[in-house]
């Protein structure tokens, strides 16, 4: 007969699984991580994990929905205070995103090693879906606010919030790519600036913004994402001696 757990317990479990996939995802890939490394990681047997997954895509979906709640607890605050403009949201909300990721600079450059591979292309295009469907009701509703002050003269609002979040989803994937393959330096800088403006622009005429007031990224945070992180160790470590 089956142990019978609490629903303290059966969630703490369930947590520990999608934690360790979560790892696993981050630094196997998807596609390569298997049930028995689950097993194995938490020293639990098959049954065990079935009574919390069903299967391993149950365990992806669950695992989408994890990180859709990781970056909401980011971006809700900002994004639903009642005391913000339309424009104060947008601009908190955009760099708030840009210092959390360049905070963890070292660790997402890692982490997109893994990321942008073949074996997660399952996970990213699952979890950008699953971000437009949380999120864009969300931005829809701030540019609704931005309309009732006078601040934003979208041409389809109904789709704007959407249309929003696949440009800010492709411009992250277009500079992530750009760190990954390109080899990029300090020099580059200006090049990557553009690139990212052409976005700005994009979204600036979405929303019917006034060109310039909306800004998507800070040119001196995006200059930090192209030091080179190994260059830095070397010299800690050169020091050290």
């Amino acid at each position: 007969m089956p142990r019978i757990v609490n629903e303290a317990e059966y969630t703490a479990r369930r947590n520990q699984i999608l934690e360790l996939a979560q790892q696993m995802v981050y630094t196997k890939g998807y596609e390569q991580m298997t049930i028995q490394d689950i097993l194995d990681g938490l020293q639990i047997s098959k049954g065990a994990f079935y009574h919390y997954f069903g299967s391993k895509q149950a365990l992806l979906e669950a695992l989408i929905e994890r990180l859709v709640e990781e970056a909401e607890k980011i971006q809700a605050p900002i994004l639903q205070a009642p005391d913000l403009t339309a424009m104060e949201k947008l601009k908190r909300y955009f760099y708030t995103l840009g210092r959390w990721k360049t905070e963890r600079k070292s660790y997402l450059l890692n982490l997109m090693q893994v990321w942008y591979n073949d074996e997660n292309a399952l996970v990213r295009q699952k979890l950008n879906t699953a971000s437009i469907q949380r999120f864009a009701p969300v931005l829809t509703a701030i540019i609704h606010q931005g309309m009732q002050e006078g601040v934003l003269n979208p041409q389809y609002p109904k789709q704007a919030g959407e249309v929003v979040l696949v440009l800010m989803l492709s411009l992250g994937e277009m500079l992530a790519r750009a760190l990954l393959v390109e080899s990029l330096t300090i020099h580059d800088l200006p090049r990557l600036v553009g690139a990212a403006a052409a976005y700005q622009d994009a979204i600036e005429r979405v929303l019917g913004a006034p060109t310039g007031n909306i800004q998507l990224f800070d040119p001196a945070t995006l200059g930090e994402w192209l030091i080179v992180e190994d260059k830095h160790v070397k010299t800690a470590q050169q020091a050290g001696r």
